[in-house]
């Protein structure tokens, strides 16, 4: 057994829906957060206590829903672009129960300021959408952010790639280019404290300076 293998042996099993929500992304090639990865995320949120959360990317509503299982009285504003995607984490926010404080944006979110503000200012900025727009995303909603609030971004290595892309295809290799360069960029911002963990697909822990 390899270090990640027994390191996942160790997680809490999830609970049902859950894993429900688990099986239709990998049956269906929809990308959510890796086990290790999420957990990790959601003990930040235990340490940080955010009251409200923004996230960019909402795809199933699967990382919305851990979010929310580690801050249950948190309010958690996310944004999914694909239509389908979007119905479907609807509906599992529906199906647990959370739509009181899952509020589900539907757009581009490079577009969403406005709406966005509306319930600003967030506690916690978690960005997990397209890779090659994290620096705009950063960008765009920092300034929403309440003064302690934690930056989070997720697939920061992507899959190995980011450090060695001898192996990727070129669509992937070009990818691996686009967060390289957003890791150097947040790494060496001049605003920003930035540690990047290895853990799940990578993830970048941001606190303002």
């Amino acid at each position: 057994m390899d270090q990640e293998a027994y390191l996942r042996s160790l997680l809490p099993e999830s609970s049902d829906h859950m894993q429900q929500i688990e099986k239709f992304a990998e049956d269906h090639n929809v990308p959510i957060m890796e086990p290790l990865g999420i957990h990790f995320l959601q003990q930040m949120i235990r340490l940080k206590k955010p009251e409200r959360i923004l996230e960019i990317g909402a795809a199933i509503g699967y990382s919305a829903l851990r979010m929310l299982e580690a801050a249950p009285d948190s309010r958690i504003v996310t944004i999914e672009r694909d239509e389908i995607r979007y119905e479907e984490a609807k509906r599992n926010v529906q199906e647990a129960d959370a739509s009181e404080h899952i509020h589900i944006l539907y757009g581009d979110a490079l577009d969403m300021s406005e709406k966005v503000a509306e319930h600003a200012p967030y506690d916690l900025l978690f960005i997990d959408a397209a890779k090659g727009k994290y620096e705009e995303f950063f960008d765009l909603y920092t300034p929403f952010l309440s003064e302690d609030g934690v930056i989070i971004s997720d697939n920061v290595l992507f899959k190995g790639f980011v450090a060695d892309d001898s192996e990727a295809s070129k669509r992937m290799a070009k990818l691996a280019k686009k967060i390289r360069n957003y890791n150097e960029w947040l790494t060496s911002h001049p605003d920003y404290h930035t540690t990047i963990i290895p853990i799940g697909d990578g993830v970048a822990i941001t606190t303002k300076k």
